[in-house]
């Protein structure tokens, strides 16, 4: 037997069930993120009544992009009933007699949250999940709310100072654990502070608790929430069938302000009804240094597939311009041009045909160091391909005016 700090006795026989429990609920909500690939946004209900205060601020919350809202003992019974489903359910307490509050509620919709260990090892024992609610002002309480929150399926953490550094600690201590990591915004008027946490570390932080308390600043984070929310698209394996040597023409690298990983790359390619990915110069080069913030990515002429549903010319980039960064799962990224290099070279062309009937084709810079991904995310050298090569690609509607999809007839070849 053993004490908790709050004075709660608990046997190892509980201990073990609570663990077992944690990581069943947290492995679930991990997953569910994972797979949407949706930012995590909470809002904080403190002083927050009735749905109609702050001119119906909540009402409008509880039909936007906020994936989860925390009560409080005081508003619970007033509040907790206009929750949609979808949203996470969080209850904020501070003593343990207030766990009864969830005594007739369906009790694995909610997340008990506090800042005291004893009171969420109680609730655990009672099979909810848990979230560390932490403060940061110094060295040791930052060590301490990352050992503590990976025991939870939340860990809640707000900062004194405004630097993310220990920001980045935490993300990069928890990234092999299951707990969900949601910095709280102290400021209700702090949009960049929200939006710039949530780019930190390029994954940034799962999410983040931003509680706006006017209209304005709530159309302003939402409208800015809108341009960095993380998307999935949709990759095929399709067979290489042809490739050729087609002459001289001007090629483009696109060099970005960003790293890319050895499974990222870009979408490229010679019509609107898709492109493929081809591969940064992440890897080894016998002849000349590396540069993965590139990609060597084809002709002038070609589209390079971008956020919500739209392409650019390679011939329209420019510094600063927003990019798409897509691995070979499909998860995509945002990233900026840094500039655009275009050059006269010999160019290749590469048609790849995909199994729903599509074929699809790309012209890039006819060189050995210039690469595609295989079927299995490997770099295959575009001088070597040879028909029935695998390679990863996306298939899209045909039809595009001024890079935005229409709907019209269209034949591309």
């Amino acid at each position: 037997m053993s004490k908790s700090p709050a004075g709660i006795v608990i046997d190892e026989v509980s201990m073990k069930k609570r663990e077992r429990i944690k990581l069943e609920r947290v492995d679930g909500d991990r997953n569910r993120i994972k797979e949407s690939n949706s930012l995590v946004a909470w809002y904080d209900t403190s002083g927050i009544s009735d749905l109609n205060a702050h001119d119906g601020l909540l009402k409008r919350v509880l039909n936007q992009s906020y994936t989860g809202v925390v009560l409080y003992p005081d508003n619970f019974a007033a509040l907790s009933p206009a929750l949609p489903a979808r949203v996470v359910k969080v209850l904020s307490i501070e003593k343990e007699e207030e766990l009864q509050l969830l005594s007739g509620e369906a009790r694995e919709d909610f997340v008990v949250a506090s800042a005291h260990v004893g009171l969420l090892k109680r609730a655990m024992d009672q099979g909810l999940r848990t979230c560390y609610r932490a403060y940061v002002d110094d060295g040791a309480s930052l060590h301490a709310s990352i050992q503590e929150g990976s025991h939870h399926s939340f860990l809640m953490i707000r900062f004194r100072d405004p630097t993310n550094i220990p920001l980045e600690l935490v993300i990069a201590s928890l990234q092999a654990t299951h707990t969900i990591l949601v910095k709280e915004i102290s400021s209700p008027e702090d949009v960049d502070d929200a939006i710039v946490t949530l780019g930190v570390m390029e994954v940034g932080a799962d999410g983040v608790m931003f509680s706006p308390r006017n209209h304005g600043a709530l159309d302003e984070f939402l409208r800015r929430l809108g341009t960095i929310a993380r998307t999935t698209l949709k990759l095929q394996v399709g067979s290489v069938r042809r490739t050729a040597p087609i002459g001289m023409g001007y090629r483009s690298c696109i060099d970005t302000t960003t790293m890319f990983s050895p499974t990222e790359g870009m979408l490229v390619g010679s019509t609107s009804q898709g492109g493929v990915l081809c591969c940064p110069e992440v890897f080894y080069l016998p002849y000349m240094e590396l540069r993965p913030f590139r990609v060597n990515a084809g002709a002038v002429h070609s589209y390079v597939y971008n956020f919500d549903n739209r392409t650019d010319y390679m011939s329209e980039l420019r510094g600063g311009s927003p990019v798409m960064l897509v691995d070979h799962t499909g998860a995509t990224r945002r990233g900026s041009v840094g500039r655009m290099k275009t050059e006269v070279r010999p160019l290749r062309l590469i048609e790849v045909d995909f199994p729903t009937g599509e074929r699809i084709n790309v012209i890039m810079q006819d060189d050995w160091h210039v690469r595609i991904f295989s079927d299995d995310a490997k770099p295959l050298n575009i001088t070597e391909l040879r028909p029935g090569d695998k390679v990863l690609g996306h298939v899209a509607v045909p039809g595009r005016h001024v890079g935005i999809k229409v709907d019209e007839h269209i034949i591309e070849t």
